[in-house]
C-alpha cells in the first residue's frame, strides 16, 4: 500500500478516535473530522462512504483483532471456561478503544458483532449445530451473559470477576451440552 494513503487513513482514524472520545457518533461531522485530520472532504470520501462507514470499519477491525486472539474459538463448546478467559483477555487488550468506539448508541454493537463472528467459527467447525436451537441459545447466553457480567462488575477487579465468570461459564456450558445431547 502507498505510504501516503496509509498516512492519510491513519490521520482520519486518529482524528475520528479523538473526536469520538468526547462525542457521540451522531454529533461528529465530516467537516470537523476533515479539519482535525487536515484533509479535504473528497479525500475522506475516497476512503469511507460516511462517518458510520468509518465507525463500522474500525469496530470490525476491533472484533477481528479480538477473534484472532482466541487460539481455538470453535472449541467454545468443549472448553467454555478457557474460551471465556481468552475472549476477555482480547477485550482487555482493546479496552480503551472499545470504550471509545462502542459507547453511546454503539454500546451493544461489540457483543453483537462478536456473536456473529463466533457463531460463524463454531458452525464452521460444527455444521450440524447451525440450526440447533439449544446450541444457538447457549452461545448467545454465554457470550452476552459473560460480556455484561464482566462490564457491570469491574468494580470488583478484572481478575476476580473474570475468574468467577470462567467458572460459571464452564458449568453453564456443561449443563447445556447435556441437554442438547439427550
Amino acid at each position: 500500500m502507498d505510504i501516503r494513503v496509509e498516512k492519510t487513513r491513519q490521520s482520519i482514524i486518529n482524528a475520528f478516535i479523538e473526536l469520538r472520545s468526547h462525542r457521540e457518533l451522531e454529533r461528529i461531522t465530516i467537516k470537523e473530522l476533515c479539519e482535525r485530520a487536515r484533509i479535504n472532504k473528497s479525500t475522506f470520501y475516497s476512503h469511507y462512504q460516511d462517518i458510520y462507514h468509518l465507525s463500522d470499519t474500525l469496530e470490525t477491525e476491533v472484533v477481528v483483532s479480538i477473534m484472532e486472539n482466541l487460539s481455538h474459538p470453535e472449541k467454545v463448546l468443549e472448553d467454555t471456561a478457557d474460551f471465556s478467559r481468552e475472549l476477555f483477555m482480547g477485550f482487555l487488550a482493546k479496552d480503551a478503544l472499545i470504550g471509545i468506539l462502542f459507547s453511546g448508541s454503539r454500546s451493544k454493537c461489540l457483543v453483537q458483532k462478536i456473536e456473529i463472528a463466533l457463531k460463524e467459527l463454531v458452525f464452521g467447525a460444527y455444521p450440524q449445530y447451525r440450526e440447533n436451537r439449544d446450541i444457538n441459545i447457549m452461545l448467545t447466553y454465554i457470550l452476552y451473559g459473560c460480556y455484561y457480567a464482566f462490564y457491570e462488575n469491574r468494580k470488583y477487579g478484572d481478575v476476580p470477576v473474570l475468574s468467577s465468570i470462567t467458572e460459571l461459564t464452564g458449568e453453564t456450558a456443561a449443563a447445556a451440552l447435556k441437554m442438547v445431547n439427550k
